[in-house]
């Protein structure tokens, strides 16, 4: 008898399953809801086997886990409130929408607690925010627990935060605003006080073999030898000595958050459990936190392993099955190429763009935009039904995550490089503007990357410190046309809630025995009730700032082209210049943003070479450009040159 292919077996495997799941909801009040359920299956059930397969085939209870994975599955559809969780399958166009805009923060320091961030709903949508991040806020413990990152339990919301019915407040508020709730699924490690963690060091071994638990010297420095420290000012090595367990624990990132072992599929089912907790409290997207290092394999980095997609792919497909509505973002901050690899329908629909960001900050330290042309130009085109998420700042650091082959190509020595960016963000590099703060410097390679606030990186606490009227004028500049080339790249552009006031570093983290070794707390910083207040008052920075970004935005969202368009990035014109054009069939956007504090003057010549054939207007200030002699540009301007007219 031939062997069956992967397909046949699926069909096969479902057959056989699904009575022992059909049978044990026979009495469930929603059991009318199984054939929609079944149909689900039917579609999509085949990538989820052939995932499963690939990571789990050697395992002796293979089919068991299996099973439960779909009771659990089943149990989500007719377990749900309401019957638009029937199964519907989606392309998730809202990606790419033009209206689509994001905003990042943690619920504490922006508004507070649950029910205080619920009343900032209106002050988001003011902005233009229809896309909201949310940094954990579930139950973690005491003291040090990585911003978050540390989840004792998924289930609980930080009492110092509110509670659940206060969570499922707020995500029906924000749905009912139209603005995406997007929730943190920290999957690589758990808290070492998470409760399996505290069964493993109770010594049942169920809840060991959660864990990557080593009692060999030998076994641990094997594993161990091709392992790079993640934070390197802590400590070294990803391992850490418990007493309880009486074993070495891998550890990659804190030595109270302890590895998940995914080669165990009790684990995977375990954590799929754990996602749906994030869906039915309201997720319509679900950030994969440091997905890049969840599979282990002896011998390699351990970092982007082929079956570490795969295990993503098996996410997808479950999610797929269960609850098909909710779209994936991966976090993968690696280098360029191998981000690019997370992001498909079929992995995460959503993804970080590191690597615009890096360049976009190294084409402002340097004022030349060959490396950031260059590096982005081959990273736009990725597959239908995806989207980056494009960033300036976030809760994390600034690291340069350029490809150094892009940095050779333009003749640069991306290791120099790297260390010229460091000491110029820090404020070390002569004529500096940045007030950065170093984070996670290693004194043995000199390496480091950067903490701040945007406008602190910009020039603006610089200012402040000068008392410098010129000096501030330049940073404002820099604020507005940094964020409008994010506005107008494609992808969906997201703000670090603070930054669109031009809030600056506040350095009294390091009065907080918590928080006084991670820099990051300087610009993890409380968004007070006055800056929010001052956004109305004509004069102050924070209604300069404010009211650029919101009038950009805006403007944004008249231009379809902005959002579900095409891009082009221009080559190099002038070494100050970035260029792109955004294009769709009714409409063609030209951007240029001037990376220096220099006029920059473009030719007739090369405005015709641009397609600029006549007047252009630009979308931001309605001002019109006759360019038969050309265009000037001056210090950090931009535009949004509307071309549709002389297609």
């Amino acid at each position: 008898m031939p062997s069956l292919n992967q397909t046949d077996q699926a069909a096969v495997a479902l057959q056989r399953v699904w009575p022992k799941v059909r049978s044990r909801f026979t009495r469930h009040a929603n059991r009318d809801r199984l054939a929609a359920f079944k149909h689900a299956l039917d579609q999509d059930f085949p990538r989820l086997f052939a995932r499963l397969i690939s990571l789990y085939e050697g395992h002796w209870d293979f089919y068991y886990h299996l099973e439960q994975l779909l009771v659990t599955a089943a149990n989500q559809w007719l377990g749900a409130e309401a019957a638009s969780s029937v199964y519907q399958a989606t392309d998730h166009a809202w990606i790419h929408a033009e209206d689509t805009i994001g905003a990042t923060g943690y619920v504490d320091l922006f508004g507070g607690d649950l029910k205080g961030l619920t009343t900032k709903i209106d002050y988001l949508k003011d902005l233009g925010i229809s896309y909201l991040h949310l940094m954990p806020f579930f139950d973690v413990p005491e003291g040090d627990s990585d911003g978050g990152y540390a989840i004792r339990n998924y289930g609980a919301v930080n009492p110092k935060i509110g509670t659940l019915d206060d969570l499922k407040h707020l995500s029906q508020s924000l749905a009912e605003n139209k603005i995406k709730l997007v929730l943190d699924f920290v999957f690589n490690h758990t808290s070492d006080q998470h409760e399996w963690a505290e069964k493993a060091k109770a010594g049942d071994k169920a809840y060991q073999d959660f864990y990557w638990l080593m009692r060999d010297p030998a076994e641990k420095d094997a594993w161990g030898a091709h392992l790079r420290d993640i934070f390197p000012d802590k400590r070294q090595g990803c391992f850490t000595w418990n007493d309880e367990v009486n074993a070495w624990v891998w550890t990659t990132f804190n030595s109270f958050q302890w590895d998940l072992n995914y080669t165990n599929p009790a684990v995977f089912h375990a954590m799929c459990s754990e996602m749906l907790k994030l869906v039915n409290a309201g997720a319509d997207v679900i950030r994969l936190d440091a997905l890049a290092f969840t599979w282990k394999q002896q011998g390699t980095v351990c970092e982007n392993l082929p079956k570490a997609h795969e295990l993503i792919q098996a996410f997808n497909a479950f999610l797929r099955i269960s609850a098909p509505q909710v779209a994936l973002k991966s976090e993968a901050i690696v280098a360029p190429d191998d981000v690019m690899g997370y992001i498909s329908p079929e992995e995460c629909q959503l993804s970080y763009n590191p690597n615009l960001m890096a360049l976009m900050w190294e084409a402002l330290a340097t004022r030349q935009t060959r490396l950031l042309i260059n590096g982005s130009r081959h990273r736009t085109d990725i597959p239908d039904g995806s989207a980056w998420v494009n960033y300036l700042r976030c809760h994390d650091d600034i690291g340069w995550a350029f490809a150094d082959a892009d940095a050779w190509h333009c003749g640069i020595n991306p290791h120099d490089h790297r260390y010229f960016l460091n000491q110029f963000y820090t404020g070390q590099f002569p004529g500096s503007f940045a007030r950065g703060v170093p984070f996670q410097a290693d004194p043995r390679t000199g390496d480091c990357r950067i903490s701040g606030m945007f406008a602190s990186l910009v020039g603006l606490e610089k200012a402040a410190e000068l008392n410098d009227d010129h000096e501030r004028t330049l940073a404002l500049k820099r604020i507005r046309m940094m964020h409008g080339v994010l506005f107008a790249f494609k992808g969906i552009p997201l703000i670090y809630l603070g930054d669109e006031l031009g809030l600056m570093n506040d350095h009294s983290y390091l009065d907080n025995p918590a928080h006084i070794n991670d820099s990051r707390w300087v610009h993890r910083m409380t968004v007070p009730e006055s800056a929010l207040a001052r956004r109305q008052q004509k004069g102050t920075t924070e209604h300069q700032v404010f009211s650029d970004l919101q009038s950009m935005l805006r403007v944004r969202k008249t231009q379809p082209a902005l959002g579900v368009g095409d891009i082009q990035i221009e080559p190099e014109y002038d070494e100050h210049l970035f260029m792109f054009r955004r294009r769709d069939e009714r409409s063609d956007v030209l951007i240029i943003a001037n990376f220096s504090e220099h006029r920059r003057h473009l030719s007739a010549h090369q405005c015709q070479a641009l397609r600029i054939t006549d007047c252009a207007t630009d979308l931001l200030t309605g001002n019109s450009f006759p360019c038969s002699d050309g265009l000037t540009l001056e210090a950090y301007d931009l535009l949004w040159l509307d071309l549709t007219t002389q297609q």
